[in-house]
């Protein structure tokens, strides 16, 4: 089994499913911890050093952070819902917990930190809605945590892909330092898909085939994107969301198509 593509396990007391850190990671800046709990189940947590987006995939909760307190966050019933979910940005070092109102699915996206900042709801009418892409290649993006916004190295977008399209395409990269033009960004793709029984494809590769793997991709799993490029597609009659969490020594969002695959995208020739 591939290194890169974890599968969930049964929730531990605490809820958690996944638990993804640098070190078991082998890098130096996303965490990410998928948690599952019960109505009334109360989840707590908070790292020194560590800054935390929490996102409540499906379901509600009231959500406390140091001593802010939001209630009756979230909602939707699935991710597949076309609305925002509810998130919170909390600062490293500072102790949250989440208690669910009915079943509540939480990511906890997770990057180094300083405590700088303040807790705060984000409010859904700061997260941007777009489709990107035409035809097989349109997805639909909610850019829950992006660099306009407050935070020290997290960024964190949900996306929808439809049934049959591809996303996450053409190839794109985000792995060197390019001023500019390129910055170095880890990444983690958690993948749901509807209805669950389906699967979607990805691939992760550099440029000089070092890393070139390929795998399916059932519901719940979460791929780890060290380096290089790493295209999506969905199978037919199974749409696909996924939730990525990047960060990297720069918070900038910079990634460069690999040059194969970029007159995909690349404008028509001026008419003569």
């Amino acid at each position: 089994m591939s290194r890169l593509r974890i599968r969930p396990q049964d929730p531990a007391a605490d809820g958690t499913c996944i638990d993804i850190t640098p070190d078991s990671a082998g890098w130096s800046h996303v965490g990410f911890r998928l948690v599952r709990l019960a109505d009334g189940q109360r989840y707590e947590g908070g790292e020194d050093g560590r800054e935390a987006c929490l996102v409540l995939v499906s379901g509600s909760a009231d959500v406390t952070a140091g001593e802010h307190r939001y209630d009756a966050i979230g909602g939707r019933a699935s991710p597949f819902e076309d609305r925002a979910p509810g998130a919170v940005y909390v600062p490293a070092g500072m102790r949250y917990g989440v208690t669910a109102r009915g079943e509540v699915e939480l990511a906890v996206c997770t990057a180094p930190g300083t405590g700088a900042g303040t807790p705060r709801l984000i409010d859904e009418t700061r997260m941007s809605h777009e489709t990107r892409g035409s035809g097989t290649n349109t997805r639909h993006v909610r850019n829950i945590l992006p660099e306009t916004e407050p935070a020290e190295g997290l960024l964190v977008v949900e996306v929808i892909t439809p049934a049959g399209h591809w996303s996450s395409y053409p190839p794109h990269k985000h792995d060197t330092a390019v001023p500019g033009e390129e910055t170095v960004l880890e990444e983690t793709y958690y993948h749901r898909i509807d209805p669950p029984q389906g699967f979607a494809f990805q691939r992760v590769y550099s440029d000089d085939r070092s890393l070139d793997e390929s795998f399916s991709v059932g519901d719940g799993d979460v791929v780890l994107v060290p380096r290089g490029y790493h295209p999506v597609g969905a199978a037919h009659g199974y749409d696909l969301y996924y939730l990525n969490v990047m960060a990297g020594p720069e918070r900038r969002w910079l990634f460069r198509n690999d040059p194969d695959h970029a007159w995909i995208v690349a404008p028509p020739p001026p008419e003569a």
